[in-house]
């Protein structure tokens, strides 16, 4: 017998069917909003992944195009690969998720949100969200939950809850923000330069409107949730960490890792990790945790160093940006190309133009959208960090960082009226130490100016760091986070904008979310 949960949500009815399919996943809720349906789940494995120090979440959004009544075009007449939207989807819903899951849990996770019908005054993308988060709530994975989602939109002017399709394309901001019952924890958004303080009252709104959900949640998990199964923890043992101590000082590490320059700090790295494996090259349980363990106590250091000491790897002040450059015109018989230039992060835009004939048809979703006129293409190759790796094509992590950086640019584009050409910029990372994304923005703003777009207004963008403490008042934000910054850090949040306001906000966290001091300090400081 299976149950039903419901409530009222932006006008429209939210139902949860729990136990009514899927039965052998850990976790799943067949979710309705509108006439929108998604099959969400969430499985784990019974054991840890040996070897990795990471923890393995796998988060899928799977648009099934008979949900539009559609037949997939091509010769092949089923589902290929995720889309573009389906990946930009999955890493939304990733990235407030992942937090939440305990740090030394090392079994595989699986979040499947399957699209089977789509009613277009609800977003499948909000369900899959709210799916993804009731059916790991319920489930028995270890997961410090809940967590919620909620998309809002203005037009003329006014906020619109949980918009529609149409309403999501034709209004002045996309924001999604997600929360736990006291923060925000993740915040994607698109604008047509928004004001900061409009920015920030539409972020709190959504959670606002988040602590209404997660009640309900709560309500789910209270009379069909599941007990958490116990795990085979991964962390590595503090035993470990006083013996690496005391062949490695606190002082030593410290002197190892403040640097400005990249090589160099990864080589005292190497000859550190050569130190330790010869200190304990007779006891192999250690060495296997070794990578990890040094991992930790580089990150331990660094993050000491800036939120006691204020003192940043690479020297610089805790708001001072790292040395620009920028030119155009560096490469022959293309229409348009610029270089930007930010510390060790270099980004090489190039930009073409078509006729509206080679603009990029669309076979997804949303009725609303067939073509588009705009691409941004980001690539990363191994090169650029000092490593050897076969190209496999475009990740999800490069798509997304493309997405990010078209988003930012589209709302200073001329209109087809003014300019009847397709554009497509492409961002080459030539170097990368950190906000590869926000220079491959600044980089593509420059190329398409050499190639002659009227753009209405130049766009920058850049992104700021956290470094929390033990309370909520103790933490340190950082400008122009570096690479290091970024992996040991809390925060990732990046802000792009005109000198009139915010064009587009994509917010990574590693912690269990941000204080209404942090958003607003960030923001303003990005500025």
């Amino acid at each position: 017998m299976y149950k039903t949960f419901s409530m009222e949500l932006a006008g429209r009815t939210l139902s949860v069917d729990v136990n009514r399919v899927g039965k052998q996943a850990n976790g799943c809720a067949f979710m309705h909003y509108g006439d929108t349906t998604v099959l969400s789940t969430a499985t784990a494995s019974e054991k840890p992944r040996d070897g990795i120090d990471f923890f393995p979440l796998s988060v899928e959004y799977e648009e099934k195009l008979y949900a539009v009544g559609k037949i997939p075009g091509g010769f092949n007449k089923r589902e290929g690969k995720a889309s573009e939207n389906a990946i930009l989807t999955s890493r939304v819903i990733d990235r407030p998720m992942r937090p939440l899951f305990p740090k030394d849990y090392r079994n595989d996770v699986t979040l499947n949100n399957m699209v089977m019908s789509v009613d277009p005054a609800c977003r499948p993308e909000l369900v899959a969200m709210l799916g993804a988060a009731i059916a790991t709530c319920i489930s028995d994975i270890p997961f410090d939950g809940p967590c919620a989602m909620t998309q809002v939109g203005m037009i003329d002017g006014e906020f619109v809850i949980n918009p529609s399709q149409e309403q999501w394309k034709k209004g002045d901001l996309n924001l999604t923000v997600a929360s736990t019952r006291e923060k925000v924890i993740m915040i994607e958004a698109g604008a047509n330069e928004i004001p900061e303080a409009t920015m920030i009252e539409a972020i709190y709104k959504a959670h606002e409107i988040n602590q209404t959900i997660i009640e309900f949640i709560d309500k789910i998990v209270a009379e069909v949730g599941k007990p958490k199964h116990t795990y085979e923890s991964c962390a590595v043992p503090e035993e470990l960490f006083a013996a690496i101590r005391e062949v490695v000082t606190p002082e030593e590490m410290e002197e190892a890792v403040f640097t400005d320059e990249k090589q160099v700090r990864e080589e005292n790295i190497r000859v550190i990790t050569a130190k330790l494996e010869e200190a304990f090259a007779e006891n192999e349980e250690w060495l296997a945790l070794l990578p990890d363990a040094i991992y930790q106590y580089e990150k331990k250091t660094v993050r000491k160093m800036i939120l006691k000491d204020h003192k940043r790897p690479d020297g610089r002040e805790i708001t001072q940006i790292r040395p620009l450059a920028a030119e155009v015109d560096i490469i022959p018989r293309v229409h348009g190309s610029a270089m930007f230039t930010r510390g060790q992060t270099q980004i090489c835009n190039v930009c073409t133009l078509a006729p509206l004939s080679e603009q990029q048809k669309i076979d997804g979703l949303d009725e609303n959208e067939v073509s588009k006129r705009y691409m941004h293409h980001y690539n990363f190759p191994a090169y650029s960090v000092g490593e050897t790796k076969v190209s496999r094509g475009p990740g999800r992590r490069e798509i997304g960082h493309g997405a990010l950086a078209e988003r930012a640019l589209i709302p200073v584009l001329p209109s087809e009226d003014e300019f009847p050409y397709a554009i497509r910029t492409v961002s080459e990372t030539f170097e990368s130490n950190g906000s590869t994304s926000m220079a491959s923005t600044c980089a593509s703003c420059m190329s398409l100016m050499a190639a002659g777009v009227p753009i209405r207004k130049m766009v920058a963008g850049i992104s700021c760091g956290l470094v929390t403490g033990e309370s909520d008042d103790d933490f340190v934000l950082l400008t122009d986070i570096q690479g290091l910054e970024d992996f040991f850090g809390d925060m990732d949040f990046k802000v792009t904008g005109t000198t009139e306001g915010i064009t587009a906000i994509q917010m990574d966290i590693k912690i269990h979310g941000l204080t209404r001091a942090i958003v607003e300090g960030a923001i303003a400081r990005c500025r």
